[in-house]
């Protein structure tokens, strides 16, 4: 009977052993004399090729990172290898996880240029015909004025840098000039033949575009019309600006170079336990999150300026899909057409001053033979060329008379509302929609390159295990401190050395942080106090000054361009917004503007004094009629 007991006994021993004595020891060396798994992870993998892997474990004093005591399926060959294939792994796993990201960035811009695109035609268009039905005489000389114009706020909304909305409008308001003086205010020394059209009607003609700022024949609709457009396409501006730079910053991430002391802690994390034999063991999380942290350190320290630039970007959007009447982009690209109708009614209605003072500066233009006009329908517009007569009562008559009709023309037209609706066959989508899918897809990506580290070892930890690879052994848990992501941090990170980050990176930091500010000081978004202080003093200078201030020079009155309704200009947005508030200077009375008459669901402004001068030409003339 203790014979038999002693046989269990020894029977029970054997079975412990085999359970746990040998597993532990296949764990730590799954084939002592075979590297044939090594091999076979090796081929699979198509880390290089398969001649390097040896038969049986050995040694190489030549190996610098999958250093350990006792034999090793490794060699020095086989680490440079493992270097080169982690190192292509890495920043294929960063594509993939960037994929979207980026999908999601190219595709928006491609449908948010498209929509300006299609918006800028629309009202290209429909400012061309604003000439083809009132001012036909104009029409084929103005068309390529148009398409300029409109040529070059798309350049502005496209967020080229060299593009300037005040230069465009000065530019297609001293081209329209001599035409407009020409056939308009002096047909008689209009629509000259090529044949008649001298060197001496030239250097007329550049006198009259040279001087236009100051004889000031359209008003203040030029600066309005700046202003406006300033104001409403801003958000369009710097939203393309930051899709251009996101779009810069997610190719840089991607082809960031990985350093060489990165290399060696992704082979010592990823590979160095194929050397025991080890192929299916993970890397400890701890181990894992250190090493991407280091690697990856440039990445992480874009987190906290694109951070920035998401919210920036959801602001935008928000800006677009919710815009009102004041600063839509619609409505303002839409009302370029009643701005351009208003200069040209105010240039009528003030014909005999411009004349004089054209005579003046510039000399009188003696008629010319006339060409046939095309179209029996081209509304002649008769006045005086000697300014002797500019006040006698048939020039009042005509000037003024066509003047107030095509007023009352274009407040009917003004009054119809244009709303852009795409057919189900346009490619461009509603603005207002493509904004709001744009806020809600960008929100998720506001800490992805903060978070890209993580992510990264979460596709290492998909399955559970109750063991890891620290970097030198077979552990429960990892022993080491898992550092922060910021570079300060990683002097504390005791996998791997960090001394700089990648200069690409660096410069994609800066221009972020650059950018960001540039526009957060240009729209008027620097902070929320001084945006309050500067929303008040726009309302209660938008009150006191009026929509449609009367400038001498109507192109030195720059607009500023943001939505605090200040138009005092003469700096740039971004300096202004950063400059104190200074005290506002008290207006002469007999500098003060006529009142005006805001007109409804009209793009401008009515001024009164216009057809107060009418009238009092009138009742002064009336006596001698009675006569």
């Amino acid at each position: 009977m203790f014979r038999a007991a002693l046989q269990n006994v020894d029977l029970f021993w054997l079975i412990l052993l085999y359970f746990v004595v040998l597993p532990e020891t296949g764990c730590r060396s799954a084939d002592v004399d075979s590297c044939h798994e090594v091999k076979t992870a090796y081929m699979m993998r198509q880390i290089g090729p398969v001649e390097l892997v040896p038969d049986s474990p050995g040694t190489d004093e030549s190996m610098r990172v999958c250093v350990h005591p006792g034999p090793s399926c490794c060699t020095s060959k086989m680490e440079d290898s493992y270097m080169s294939a982690v190192r292509s792994e890495t920043q294929q796993k960063m594509r993939s996880y960037s994929f979207e990201l980026k999908y999601l960035i190219a595709g928006h811009t491609k449908s948010y240029q498209e929509t300006f695109d299609s918006l800028v035609s629309f009202t290209s268009n429909l400012t061309s015909t604003l000439f083809d039905s009132a001012y036909s005489a104009l029409a084929s000389d103005c068309r390529p004025l148009v398409l300029h114009l409109f040529s070059g706020i798309k350049r502005h909304l496209s967020g080229d840098s060299n593009s300037s909305l005040d230069s465009t409008v000065r530019r297609f308001y001293n081209d329209l000039f001599p035409l407009v003086y020409r056939r308009l205010l002096n047909p008689g020394i209009g629509h000259m033949s090529p044949q008649s059209y001298s060197p001496l009607s030239a250097n007329h003609d550049d006198c009259l575009r040279m001087t236009r700022q100051d004889v000031s024949p359209f008003g203040p609709h030029p600066r309005l019309l700046v202003s406006s457009l300033s104001r409403a396409l801003g958000a369009g501006r710097a939203l393309r600006r930051l899709l251009r730079l996101a779009g810069e910053v997610v190719n840089a991430t991607e082809k960031a170079t990985l350093s060489r002391e990165c290399g060696r802690g992704l082979v010592r994390m990823q590979y160095c336990s194929h050397c025991r034999g080890l192929t299916l063991i993970r890397p400890c999380t701890g181990l894992c999150v250190n090493i991407m942290r280091g690697c990856l350190v440039g990445v992480s320290e874009l987190g906290a300026p694109w951070g920035s630039l998401v919210v920036l970007l959801q602001r935008l959007s928000a800006t677009l899909a919710t815009s009102s009447n004041s600063n839509s982009m619609e409505l303002a690209l839409l009302a370029v057409r009643n701005h351009v109708n208003d200069a040209i009614l105010h240039a009528q209605l003030h014909g005999p001053r411009i004349t004089a003072t054209v005579e003046k500066v510039c000399g009188p233009q003696a008629a010319a033979p006339m060409m046939p006009s095309a179209d029996p329908t081209t509304p002649r517009v008769t006045t005086s060329v000697s300014p002797a007569t500019s006040l006698t009562t048939e020039r009042s008559h005509v000037t003024s008379t066509p003047s107030v009709e095509a007023q009352r023309r274009l407040q009917v037209q003004s009054r119809r509302s244009f709303v852009l609706k795409g057919s189900k066959g346009d490619k461009s989508r509603s603005l207002k929609k493509l904004s709001r899918e744009f806020e809600g897809s960008i929100q998720r990506y506001q800490w992805f390159f903060s978070e890209l580290p993580e992510m990264l070892c979460e596709s290492e930890m998909e399955v559970e295990q109750h063991t890891c690879w620290s970097g030198q052994d077979v552990v429960e848990s990892y022993a080491g401190r898992v550092v922060g992501s910021g570079f300060k941090a990683q002097r504390e990170n005791p996998e791997m050395s960090v001394r700089n980050t990648d200069p690409v990176l660096k410069g994609a930091k800066q221009r972020l942080e650059q950018l960001t500010q540039e526009l957060l000081v240009e729209l008027g978004w620097a902070t929320k106090a001084r945006a309050k202080v500067e929303e008040e003093e726009g309302g209660s200078a938008q009150t006191e000054r009026g929509s449609g201030d009367d400038c001498d020079d109507e192109d030195g009155c720059e607009a500023s361009g943001d939505e605090t309704g200040d138009t005092s200009s003469g700096h740039s947005p971004a300096i202004k917004n950063m400059a104190p508030p200074s005290a506002r200077r008290p207006v002469p009375p007999h500098h003060l503007s006529p009142p005006k008459v805001a007109v409804r669901d009209s793009a401008h402004t009515l001024s009164v004094k216009p057809l107060t001068l009418v009238t009092l030409v009138l009742l002064v003339l009336s006596p001698w009629q009675h006569r």
